[in-house]
């Protein structure tokens, strides 16, 4: 992997926020989520263009997200109580001031003084209370209300069993939010960063369910608003004049195009009508790793096919695991990805410190599903005479339409061929249909990458419990449950890291996703582009960003 000293990338591997004590306040300056002096670089237009290569986001809707496409817009668009800032730490964002009871469990947020709305609405503790309420209403459908079961009565009012007024999230105030969790939980801040913490303006959702879907009626909260949208084709955003930090803010648009061919968005950004593209054909990468403005860096995510174990012939523990067995990782890094991915041996990717001082990964003492033909070919049949089948049932394997899936799903398609004689078939789809499809679990394999909600190793394992929002794949396992519920709470981070990979042992050999390649972001950054951050979380922050040259 090359690596990079140029002044306008900033890669970052976030150290994992141990579960310790909590502190009682913090009051950070008015400044603290970094950055330069906004305007104008002089005499030059500061503007940028990028692609979202997933095409029309899904939803702009933060209680329906579940995609980078769509996130990497709404990060623009809204902010809540706690952000990122150029380092990578957590800080307050829409917050000002936050107060940590000494027992660990209440919160208190205050709302920034003459915060607003890109309406010029006030922004409100209001607004953060009906928005979280919003995502944890059963009736709403959201997609990851599981995100708040961490607050008082949030689990028992999304499934039915409790109120809304027993939940533990109060504005008492038009600025002054209570949060009232469960228990301590030092790393809450790291968890309400993430998407659905994010407010809505409670005025315009309720005056229209389809205030999302269109730049006119759009209302955020963050540095950027919606200019305009031509659906299918691209979105423009502005600067947000109504935030709070806008004098951080230099860029005055972002567009971004929404070109899913990989060619033909790499041949733009080399014409110059891209200033960034993410994710290069695979083609290409060989060509460009010689190219300084090429970027290669690891992200805290892992690229896996998810099982529906309801669903034959993947109902069968041992066919999951042959067809894992039959898998050559270091060929699919070496040979068909090529862009700095490492083969995934294991689910929580590199990244997260354990007491011990070694990475997470290092310190398994497993390295599940190595190349093994032999013992697939053993699984497969023990699985097939559990079954009382002579032969596999037909097998669909299906991924969103994009070079590298493609590709991926080919070299496994006849790995599975040579090694298991299974025929696979492959069907591929556009991504918001495709989201569709994997949310209604109508797949038997389904090509999902997910990245870690936060830098912890339960930013991933905690998608796989019961009920997690996020866990698609019908499976379900009471040990499993139990080492999640007391890892997220334990006060003994050795304890704590000893339950983790326990749970994780007891995911990979149940095995309702099967872990191929730790994943890796490339792109191309313009020289005439400075400021943008990379990091092991999400795509590219463009909020510090500003054009240097013409």
């Amino acid at each position: 992997m090359k690596s990079f000293t140029r002044s306008w990338i900033v890669l970052l591997l976030v150290a994992v926020i141990a579960v310790a004590g909590c502190s009682n306040s913090s009051s950070p300056s008015t400044d603290s989520t970094g950055g330069t002096e906004g305007g104008s670089a002089e005499g030059v237009p500061q503007v940028l263009t990028t692609n979202l290569a997933g095409g029309e986001p899904y939803t702009l809707d933060p209680a329906f997200a579940s995609d980078t496409t769509s996130y990497w817009i709404i990060d623009n668009l809204y902010e809540g109580l706690y952000g990122y800032d150029k380092e990578g730490k957590v800080v307050e964002a829409a917050a000002s001031n936050v107060d940590i009871s000494e027992d660990g469990k209440t919160y208190t947020f205050t709302i920034r003084d003459g915060a607003q709305w890109s309406n010029g609405d006030p922004l409100t503790a209001q607004d953060f209370e009906y928005a979280w309420k919003r995502v944890l209403n059963p009736e709403t459908a959201a997609y990851d209300p599981s995100s708040f079961y961490y607050i008082k009565g949030a689990e028992e009012y999304n499934t039915g069993k409790g109120k809304v007024e027993d939940v533990g999230i109060t504005a008492t105030d038009d600025r002054t939010l209570k949060v009232e969790l469960k228990s301590p939980l030092s790393f809450f801040p790291t968890i309400a960063v993430g998407r659905a913490y994010l407010p809505v303006n409670r005025a315009v959702v309720e005056q229209n369910d389809k205030w999302a879907a269109e730049a006119e009626t759009l209302v955020g909260n963050g540095p950027f608003i919606v200019q305009d949208w031509k659906h299918n084709e691209e979105i423009v955003l502005g600067k947000n004049d109504s935030y709070w930090s806008k004098d951080l803010i230099t860029l005055d648009t972002i567009t971004f195009k929404m070109v899913q061919d990989s060619t033909t968005y790499y041949q733009m950004y080399k014409t110059g009508d891209l200033d960034l593209i993410l994710s290069l054909p695979v083609d290409t990468i060989d060509q460009e790793k010689s190219n300084q403005e090429y970027l290669s860096h690891p992200s805290f995510s892992v690229y896996t096919y998810s099982f529906n174990v309801n669903e034959k012939p993947f109902n069968n523990k041992k066919i999951r695991q042959a067809f894992s067995y039959a898998i050559d990782r270091e060929a699919l890094a070496n040979n068909v990805t090529k862009a700095g991915e490492v083969p995934a041996y294991g689910y929580v990717p590199y990244g997260t410190t354990a007491p011990s001082g070694k990475d997470f990964r290092e310190e398994a003492t497993v390295k599940y599903y190595e190349y093994n033909v032999e013992q697939a070919k053993k699984l497969l049949t023990e699985g097939l005479q559990e079954e009382g089948l002579t032969e596999l049932p037909p097998v669909t394997f299906k991924y969103n339409t994009n070079d590298k899936h493609k590709k991926v799903a080919e070299a496994v398609q006849e790995m599975l061929k040579e090694n298991l004689g299974v025929q696979v078939q492959l069907e591929n789809q556009e991504w918001g249909t495709y989201i569709d499809t994997f949310k209604q679990k109508n797949f038997q394999a389904a090509r999902m990458g997910w990245v870690g909600n936060y830098l912890d190793p339960l930013g991933v394992l905690g998608h796989y419990t019961s009920d997690n929002s996020n866990n698609f794949t019908n499976w379900s396992n009471a040990a499993y449950d139990q080492l999640i519920q007391e890892s997220t709470y334990e006060q003994d981070p050795q304890k704590r890291f000893a339950q983790l990979h326990e749970a994780e042992g007891i995911l990979l050999d149940e095995l309702p996703i099967m872990n191929l390649l730790f994943s890796a972001d490339t792109a191309l950054v313009s020289p005439k582009v400075d400021g943008i951050i990379f990091d092991a979380r999400s795509n590219a922050d463009l909020r510090f960003a500003k054009r240097v040259a013409e």
